[in-house]
């Protein structure tokens, strides 16, 4: 699952919430979910444990977390 699925299922203003409880904008939230812009490491892992595990921290950033 990725995060366009992910908020796919999720009731409107998801998106906001999560940006708030993540401590960036809507905006930026938006950017991470269509795949523009990349989580930093920490907000990788922050997504993961908001979602509960069922969007990793290592499909967001394969980059920096291996397997």
């Amino acid at each position: 699952m990725n995060l366009q699925e992910y908020f796919k299922e999720e009731p409107k203003g998801s998106i906001n919430e999560m940006a708030v409880f993540l401590g960036v904008t809507p905006t930026w939230m938006s950017l991470v979910i269509h795949g523009h812009r990349k989580p930093s490491p920490r907000l990788a892992i922050m997504i993961e444990k908001a979602t509960q595990g069922l969007i990793l921290r290592k499909d967001l950033r394969p980059d920096i977390f291996l397997e």
